[in-house]
């Protein structure tokens, strides 16, 4: 995934990266060669964050990179730049990054966030083929990095993959995949036998595709351990069924299937990391399609949880395949039950595309995301489980509908019914998410993102961690 920004090699004239505090940068220039101190003022450079320059060596070719960063929340990205920007040539990082456990782990997550290419459908091409080579430091913070890199990485990877390459039979492969690198268990209830084995909403949503609908299960660690479950709306295309999207909405729908990404890279983490806790990730993965079988408005549907509800529009799909993957979820009694899904276009318009709508029934569960996800610069907002909405989801003719009537509140609805089969859950969380960069920003690429989940890793390994 990041070979290809790795030095494979050690080079024996690397040329080096210093990192410079913003607030230090007068302090270091003026502890530099004349030399140096003029070049850094012909070229301009005032040191702001996230900006580097480099310096002349003796011969004239430079040696030394230096880069501004703020020491904070936001620092991975003042290194993202770099794997773009520098000409070809092999780096390493200076002693006063690499003894800097902090920065170290920042900078690292950086460089290979920012060296990440999602380029499997394009041809190579020689002129481009040659880049930046990073000589990574052999340290506890880089290994640290590297597992948070991968599982970002793996996320992004499965989203930006086209739904004809990831359906819902690909979408296990790489869910096996996976648990086969780590020693996992993988399982799955494919087609008919979700009904046999009463996963009925599951099996009714993607039934209207030639592709079999399925619900994976990957267990992993001590059956002894704490209990952690992930479940990951695994919608692999959403034409939005009978109650069809229009054409310019479907365009980005390959990504619907983002919560299952998310649980997957959250999962590899954990996994790498080996957290002693016995981690298990549902993932009911269909296409919501228009077809002979598929279900219709006004269609009532059983549950694994037993309660009917009424479908008041089969574009709110998400909802229902996670309602019978909760109730499983939930019948284990796990210490944390996380869910991830891209749910509602409410929640995009009441936080935008880079923050996601975090609901729970647990204010401890929920304020540990938050401050994590503030301290990582991997920030969600948390919207509440209002009772008062509650009976927007009655239905005359079932036990709920899967909408409500009012064009408001769309977010906390999608959540409030979620929350019926999250009943009796220790501490629940739910993420609505983008899944998405609408443009790029140094080492956020435009297309598939992760979002939350290194805030939820860093919650489960200061719980639960060794």
């Amino acid at each position: 995934m990041f070979d290809h920004i790795i030095a494979s090699e050690k080079s024996s004239n690397p040329i080096r990266i210093t990192a410079v505090a913003e607030a230090d940068f007068k302090n270091w220039l003026g502890k530099q060669t004349n030399g140096h101190q003029a070049w850094v003022k012909s070229s301009g450079y005032e040191g702001k964050r996230g900006t580097h320059l480099a310096l002349p060596g003796e011969v004239g070719a430079y040696q030394t990179v230096v880069i501004s960063y703020v020491d904070e929340a936001k620092t991975q990205w003042d290194f993202a730049e770099l794997p773009g920007a520098l000409p070809v040539g092999e780096y390493i990082l200076t002693d006063d990054v690499t003894e800097n456990d902090a920065v170290c782990e920042k900078a690292v997550l950086g460089l290979y966030l920012g060296g990440y290419r999602f380029d499997r459908y394009r041809k190579s091409d020689a002129s481009t083929a040659k880049r930046a080579l990073f000589a990574i430091p052999a340290n506890e913070a880089a290994r640290r990095a590297e597992n948070i890199a991968r599982g970002i990485g793996l996320a992004r990877d499965l989203i930006n993959i086209p739904a004809n390459d990831m359906g819902p039979e690909e979408l296990e492969a790489a869910a096996r995949r996976l648990g086969e690198e780590f020693g996992a268990k993988i399982t799955s209830i494919v087609g008919e036998d979700l009904n046999k084995r009463n996963f009925p909403a599951i099996y009714t949503v993607g039934k209207g595709s030639d592709r079999d609908p399925r619900l994976i299960d990957l267990r992993w660690g001590d059956e002894s351990a704490p209990k952690i479950t992930l479940v990951g709306k695994g919608v692999c295309f959403d034409t939005g069924g009978y109650d069809l999207k229009p054409s310019s909405n479907m365009l980005l729908m390959k990504k619907d299937m983002g919560g299952s990404a998310q649980v997957l890279g959250l999962a590899r983490m954990i996994m790498a990391a080996g957290l002693p806790v016995r981690l298990r990730v549902l993932i009911p993965a269909v296409e919501n399609m228009v077809s002979g079988k598929a279900y219709r408005p006004s269609d009532i549907l059983q549950t694994r949880k037993g309660i009917t509800v009424e479908v008041g529009n089969t574009d709110a799909e998400g909802r229902l395949v996670l309602s019978d993957a909760l109730t499983e979820a939930v019948a284990e009694d796990p210490e944390m039950l996380l869910d991830f899904a891209t749910l509602t276009g409410a929640a995009r318009v009441a936080l935008g595309l880079g923050l996601p709508a975090l609901f729970s029934n647990n204010d401890d569960l929920a304020n540990g995301l938050l401050e994590n996800g503030l301290a990582l610069n991997d920030p969600m907002w948390r919207l509440p489980l209002w009772d008062d909405y509650r009976p927007m989801l009655d239905s005359k003719a079932a036990d709920m509908n899967n909408i409500s009537g009012s064009p408001y509140g769309g977010a906390i609805i999608a959540a409030l019914f979620l929350d019926r089969f999250a009943e009796g859950a220790k501490a629940w969380a739910h993420i609505d998410l983008m899944a998405w960069n609408p443009s790029a920003r140094p080492g956020r690429p435009e297309g598939g993102e992760a979002q939350g989940i290194r805030a939820a890793f860093k919650l489960i390994a200061d719980r639960y961690g060794k």
